[in-house]
């Protein structure tokens, strides 16, 4: 190629490795009509994109969440063809990974305490002293069953072994959030690129966004606001952008994010 370009990498069809899975179908759809090159990964025995990178291009995954190491995978197929991935590694967990982006945002999201040593989690919760607990992984929270919130520090040892049943792992560790309650149907999705926050309706985006914003330094993720009871607006979550569903979006919408993008 004698010019850097754009390409966005898809996950591929379980059947034909040259496709796009079809839950993708109109972002696919969408990233071609910006001008970019669309190709598939699949993590098979050849780790390889289909069609192959462009020596000087830069990738974009869009895909399902991918574990460090995974990502990591996906990282070294693409430096080995010669391009360069959107979102390192190191940016990737930056956003994706609870533990990391909490310290940056302490007074906008409910306190927070993470553990890596899962071992004598439930004299830890006691130590609190909270009267409920969120309870999730470096990356999800368990949405079947009772889900993640508990009242008493016993309950932890049984969410933790759903949390593995249902998950199959518990991704990094274990990140412990004060409960709060928010009112229902406030939750709203926000995507930020390159420092500049983007709203679904194009409507201006609200203060807690932009300091987001500032704060967190992943080329591209997303942030997800909600109000408290009480009328206050707090981060629900951050998470790396190109594993973030378009919840609230449509693909049209989400081709604002990248209408002006140019490769580094």
């Amino acid at each position: 190629m004698t010019e850097a370009a754009w390409r966005v990498v898809f996950p591929a069809d379980y059947f034909t490795a040259r496709q796009p899975d079809e839950a993708f179908a109109d972002q696919v759809e969408m990233f071609a009509a910006l001008g970019w090159g669309v190709s598939t990964f699949a993590f098979d025995a050849d780790r390889r994109f289909r069609p192959a990178l462009e020596p000087g291009e830069t990738v974009l995954y869009r895909g399902r969440m991918l574990t460090g190491d995974a990502y990591s995978e996906v990282d070294e197929a693409a430096t080995a063809a010669g391009a360069t991935l959107a979102t390192s590694p190191s940016a990737y967990l930056a956003a994706h990974h609870m533990h990391n982006w909490v310290p940056l945002l302490e007074t906008l999201t409910p306190e927070t305490v993470c553990f890596s040593d899962l071992t004598g989690l439930e004299g830890q919760l006691a130590g609190l002293g909270w009267d409920a607990f969120f309870v999730k992984d470096y990356v999800k929270s368990l949405k079947t069953g009772d889900g993640s919130v508990i009242t008493r520090p016993e309950q932890i040892g049984e969410l933790m072994s759903r949390m593995e049943q249902f998950r199959g792992q518990i991704e990094g560790g274990v990140c412990v959030r004060r409960f709060e309650a928010l009112e229902p149907g406030t939750e709203t999705r926000y995507f930020v690129r390159d420092g500049h926050a983007f709203a679904a309706d194009g409507r201006a985006v609200p203060d807690i966004v932009l300091t987001v914003a500032g704060r967190i330094s992943s080329p591209f993720f997303s942030v997800d606001v909600a109000r408290r009871a009480d009328g206050m607006w707090r981060v629900v979550e951050i998470g790396d952008g190109q594993v973030s569903d378009l919840v609230g979006w449509t693909a049209e919408q989400f081709s604002a994010v990248w209408a002006d993008a140019r490769p580094d």
